[in-house]
Protein backbone atom coordinates (compact mmCIF):
# COMPACT_ATOMS: atom_id res chain seq x y z
CA UNK A 1 0.00 0.00 0.00
CA UNK A 2 1.60 3.27 -1.12
CA UNK A 3 -1.48 5.51 -0.99
CA UNK A 4 -3.20 7.31 1.86
CA UNK A 5 -4.24 5.26 4.91
CA UNK A 6 -7.17 6.49 7.01
CA UNK A 7 -8.21 4.88 10.28
CA UNK A 8 -11.74 5.69 11.48
CA UNK A 9 -12.60 5.06 15.13
CA UNK A 10 -16.37 4.72 15.36
CA UNK A 11 -19.30 2.95 17.01
CA UNK A 12 -20.70 2.19 13.54
CA UNK A 13 -17.90 0.66 11.45
CA UNK A 14 -20.36 -0.84 8.95
CA UNK A 15 -21.56 2.63 7.93
CA UNK A 16 -17.99 3.67 7.13
CA UNK A 17 -17.05 0.46 5.34
CA UNK A 18 -20.17 0.30 3.19
CA UNK A 19 -19.92 3.85 1.91
CA UNK A 20 -16.15 3.68 1.34
CA UNK A 21 -16.61 0.56 -0.78
CA UNK A 22 -18.68 2.48 -3.35
CA UNK A 23 -18.04 4.92 -6.21
CA UNK A 24 -14.83 6.97 -6.17
CA UNK A 25 -13.68 5.76 -2.75
CA UNK A 26 -14.25 2.12 -3.62
CA UNK A 27 -12.28 2.46 -6.84
CA UNK A 28 -9.51 4.37 -5.07
CA UNK A 29 -9.18 1.53 -2.56
CA UNK A 30 -9.19 -1.17 -5.22
CA UNK A 31 -6.47 0.67 -7.15
CA UNK A 32 -4.29 1.17 -4.07
CA UNK A 33 -4.59 4.95 -3.77
CA UNK A 34 -6.50 4.75 -0.49
CA UNK A 35 -7.02 2.38 2.42
CA UNK A 36 -9.84 3.10 4.88
CA UNK A 37 -10.02 0.98 8.02
CA UNK A 38 -13.05 1.28 10.31
CA UNK A 39 -12.26 0.35 13.91
CA UNK A 40 -15.02 -0.39 16.44
CA UNK A 41 -14.52 1.61 19.63
CA UNK A 42 -16.57 -0.99 21.49
CA UNK A 43 -13.64 -3.38 21.17
CA UNK A 44 -11.82 -1.17 23.65
CA UNK A 45 -14.53 -1.49 26.30
CA UNK A 46 -13.54 -3.12 29.57
CA UNK A 47 -16.81 -4.84 30.50
CA UNK A 48 -18.79 -7.68 28.94
CA UNK A 49 -21.57 -5.36 27.79
CA UNK A 50 -19.13 -3.25 25.78
CA UNK A 51 -20.10 -0.05 27.57
CA UNK A 52 -18.79 3.04 25.79
CA UNK A 53 -20.77 5.86 27.45
CA UNK A 54 -21.83 7.12 30.86
CA UNK A 55 -23.70 10.00 32.48
CA UNK A 56 -21.95 13.39 32.56
CA UNK A 57 -20.37 14.69 35.75
CA UNK A 58 -22.24 17.76 36.93
CA UNK A 59 -25.53 16.48 35.61
CA UNK A 60 -27.27 17.20 32.35
CA UNK A 61 -29.09 15.36 29.60
CA UNK A 62 -27.66 12.55 27.53
CA UNK A 63 -24.53 10.46 27.80
CA UNK A 64 -20.84 11.09 27.22
CA UNK A 65 -18.37 8.81 25.45
CA UNK A 66 -16.06 7.24 28.02
CA UNK A 67 -12.30 7.76 27.70
CA UNK A 68 -11.12 4.17 28.33
CA UNK A 69 -12.62 2.45 25.25
CA UNK A 70 -11.47 5.22 22.90
CA UNK A 71 -7.92 5.34 24.19
CA UNK A 72 -7.71 1.52 24.26
CA UNK A 73 -8.91 1.27 20.64
CA UNK A 74 -6.42 3.89 19.48
CA UNK A 75 -3.52 2.30 21.36
CA UNK A 76 -4.37 -1.15 20.01
CA UNK A 77 -4.30 0.20 16.45
CA UNK A 78 -1.04 2.05 17.11
CA UNK A 79 0.51 -1.18 18.43
CA UNK A 80 -0.63 -3.01 15.29
CA UNK A 81 0.49 -0.55 12.62
CA UNK A 82 2.73 2.05 14.26
CA UNK A 83 2.29 5.81 13.86
CA UNK A 84 -1.31 6.77 13.01
CA UNK A 85 -0.49 10.29 11.89
CA UNK A 86 -2.61 13.14 13.24
CA UNK A 87 -5.74 12.05 15.10
CA UNK A 88 -8.70 14.26 14.22
CA UNK A 89 -11.94 14.32 16.21
CA UNK A 90 -15.20 15.09 14.37
CA UNK A 91 -17.09 17.24 16.86
CA UNK A 92 -19.59 20.15 16.55
CA UNK A 93 -17.26 22.58 18.33
CA UNK A 94 -14.31 21.89 16.03
CA UNK A 95 -12.74 24.19 13.46
CA UNK A 96 -14.91 24.32 10.29
CA UNK A 97 -13.62 21.88 7.68
CA UNK A 98 -12.55 23.46 4.40
CA UNK A 99 -10.91 22.63 1.09
CA UNK A 100 -7.62 23.79 2.59
CA UNK A 101 -7.91 21.06 5.23
CA UNK A 102 -8.52 18.49 2.50
CA UNK A 103 -5.53 19.72 0.50
CA UNK A 104 -3.27 19.37 3.53
CA UNK A 105 -4.57 15.93 4.48
CA UNK A 106 -4.10 14.71 0.90
CA UNK A 107 -0.35 15.25 1.28
CA UNK A 108 -0.09 12.90 4.27
CA UNK A 109 0.66 9.19 4.30
CA UNK A 110 -1.79 8.54 7.10
CA UNK A 111 -4.28 10.14 9.47
CA UNK A 112 -7.02 8.97 11.84
CA UNK A 113 -10.57 10.18 12.47
CA UNK A 114 -12.45 9.86 15.74
CA UNK A 115 -16.24 9.99 15.44
CA UNK A 116 -18.07 11.61 18.33
CA UNK A 117 -21.48 10.41 19.55
CA UNK A 118 -24.08 11.18 22.21
CA UNK A 119 -23.44 14.47 24.05
CA UNK A 120 -19.77 14.37 23.17
CA UNK A 121 -16.39 12.87 23.98
CA UNK A 122 -14.79 12.99 27.42
CA UNK A 123 -12.55 16.08 27.37
CA UNK A 124 -9.56 14.07 28.59
CA UNK A 125 -9.53 12.19 25.28
CA UNK A 126 -9.51 15.47 23.36
CA UNK A 127 -6.73 16.80 25.59
CA UNK A 128 -4.42 13.79 25.47
CA UNK A 129 -4.80 11.77 22.25
CA UNK A 130 -6.49 14.08 19.75
CA UNK A 131 -4.40 16.44 17.64
CA UNK A 132 -7.16 18.39 15.89
CA UNK A 133 -10.92 18.94 16.19
CA UNK A 134 -12.97 19.50 13.03
CA UNK A 135 -16.63 20.29 12.37
CA UNK A 136 -18.63 20.19 9.12
CA UNK A 137 -20.42 23.41 10.04
CA UNK A 138 -22.72 25.16 12.44
CA UNK A 139 -25.18 22.33 12.95
CA UNK A 140 -25.34 19.14 15.01
CA UNK A 141 -25.49 15.57 13.72
CA UNK A 142 -26.21 12.39 15.66
CA UNK A 143 -22.55 11.42 15.33
CA UNK A 144 -19.32 12.02 13.50
CA UNK A 145 -19.65 9.29 10.88
CA UNK A 146 -21.13 11.48 8.14
CA UNK A 147 -18.51 14.12 8.89
CA UNK A 148 -15.75 11.51 8.70
CA UNK A 149 -17.00 10.32 5.31
CA UNK A 150 -17.09 13.90 4.05
CA UNK A 151 -13.48 14.44 5.15
CA UNK A 152 -12.36 11.19 3.53
CA UNK A 153 -14.08 11.88 0.22
CA UNK A 154 -12.97 15.52 0.01
CA UNK A 155 -9.39 14.42 0.70
CA UNK A 156 -9.29 11.30 -1.47
CA UNK A 157 -10.42 13.22 -4.57
CA UNK A 158 -7.21 15.25 -4.37
CA UNK A 159 -4.89 12.23 -4.38
CA UNK A 160 -3.21 11.85 -7.78
CA UNK A 161 -4.81 9.01 -9.74
CA UNK A 162 -8.09 8.92 -7.83
CA UNK A 163 -10.08 11.01 -10.31
CA UNK A 164 -10.14 9.92 -13.93
CA UNK A 165 -9.25 13.44 -15.07
CA UNK A 166 -6.52 15.06 -13.00
CA UNK A 167 -7.87 18.50 -13.91
CA UNK A 168 -11.31 17.74 -12.48
CA UNK A 169 -10.45 19.01 -9.00
CA UNK A 170 -8.67 22.17 -10.17
CA UNK A 171 -11.71 24.25 -11.19
CA UNK A 172 -14.06 23.11 -8.46
CA UNK A 173 -15.59 25.33 -5.84
CA UNK A 174 -13.09 26.57 -3.24
CA UNK A 175 -10.02 25.25 -5.10
CA UNK A 176 -9.27 28.77 -6.36
CA UNK A 177 -10.98 30.56 -3.49
CA UNK A 178 -14.12 31.00 -5.59
CA UNK A 179 -17.29 29.01 -6.11
CA UNK A 180 -17.27 26.99 -9.33
CA UNK A 181 -18.77 28.48 -12.49
CA UNK A 182 -22.10 27.04 -13.81
CA UNK A 183 -21.96 23.89 -15.97
CA UNK A 184 -23.98 22.69 -18.99
CA UNK A 185 -24.01 19.48 -21.05
CA UNK A 186 -25.90 18.05 -24.05
CA UNK A 187 -28.48 18.71 -25.40
CA UNK A 188 -27.69 22.31 -26.40
CA UNK A 189 -31.35 23.20 -25.89
CA UNK A 190 -33.68 21.82 -23.23
CA UNK A 191 -37.19 22.97 -22.29
CA UNK A 192 -36.65 26.15 -24.29
CA UNK A 193 -33.39 26.95 -22.50
CA UNK A 194 -30.17 27.16 -24.51
CA UNK A 195 -26.54 26.71 -23.54
CA UNK A 196 -24.65 30.07 -23.57
CA UNK A 197 -23.28 30.65 -27.07
CA UNK A 198 -19.74 31.27 -25.86
CA UNK A 199 -19.47 27.65 -24.70
CA UNK A 200 -20.18 26.51 -28.26
CA UNK A 201 -17.62 28.89 -29.80
CA UNK A 202 -14.56 26.65 -29.49
CA UNK A 203 -12.54 29.69 -28.36
CA UNK A 204 -10.94 28.27 -25.21
CA UNK A 205 -9.35 31.56 -24.18
CA UNK A 206 -12.70 33.39 -24.23
CA UNK A 207 -14.40 30.46 -22.52
CA UNK A 208 -11.84 30.44 -19.69
CA UNK A 209 -12.26 34.20 -19.19
CA UNK A 210 -16.06 33.90 -19.24
CA UNK A 211 -15.98 31.05 -16.75
CA UNK A 212 -13.86 33.01 -14.29
CA UNK A 213 -16.28 35.90 -14.63
CA UNK A 214 -19.18 33.56 -13.89
CA UNK A 215 -17.31 32.19 -10.86
CA UNK A 216 -16.75 35.73 -9.60
CA UNK A 217 -20.41 36.60 -10.15
CA UNK A 218 -21.66 33.51 -8.32
CA UNK A 219 -19.22 33.93 -5.43
CA UNK A 220 -20.00 37.61 -4.97
CA UNK A 221 -23.72 36.80 -4.88
CA UNK A 222 -23.65 33.73 -2.64
CA UNK A 223 -20.41 33.85 -0.65
CA UNK A 224 -19.08 37.41 -0.43
CA UNK A 225 -16.99 36.28 2.54
CA UNK A 226 -14.79 34.33 0.12
CA UNK A 227 -14.17 37.48 -1.92
CA UNK A 228 -13.31 39.32 1.28
CA UNK A 229 -10.90 36.54 2.28
CA UNK A 230 -9.11 37.04 -1.05
CA UNK A 231 -8.55 40.68 -0.19
CA UNK A 232 -11.40 41.89 -2.38
CA UNK A 233 -11.68 42.05 -6.15
CA UNK A 234 -8.65 43.06 -8.17
CA UNK A 235 -9.04 45.74 -10.84
CA UNK A 236 -8.85 42.99 -13.46
CA UNK A 237 -11.58 40.98 -11.75
CA UNK A 238 -13.79 44.06 -11.41
CA UNK A 239 -13.45 44.69 -15.15
CA UNK A 240 -14.17 41.03 -15.90
CA UNK A 241 -17.21 41.05 -13.64
CA UNK A 242 -18.55 44.16 -15.37
CA UNK A 243 -18.03 42.47 -18.72
CA UNK A 244 -19.93 39.37 -17.60
CA UNK A 245 -22.77 41.45 -16.15
CA UNK A 246 -23.08 43.30 -19.46
CA UNK A 247 -23.24 40.01 -21.38
CA UNK A 248 -25.81 38.68 -18.89
CA UNK A 249 -28.08 41.67 -19.45
CA UNK A 250 -27.85 41.33 -23.23
CA UNK A 251 -28.84 37.62 -23.23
Amino acid sequence: MTGLAVDVFTLFPDAIEQYCATSILGRAQREGHLAVTALDIRHGATDERGTVDDTPFGGGAGMVMKPEPIVAAIEARRTAVGDLGPIIALVPHGVPFSQHHAERLATLDRFALLCGRYEGIDQRVLDTVVDEEISLGDFVLAGGEIAALAVIEATARLIPGVLGNAASSLDESFSSGLLEYPQWTKPAEFAGLSVPEILLSGDHGRIARWRRGQALRRTLSRRPDLIEAMGGLSAEDQALLAEVEELQESD
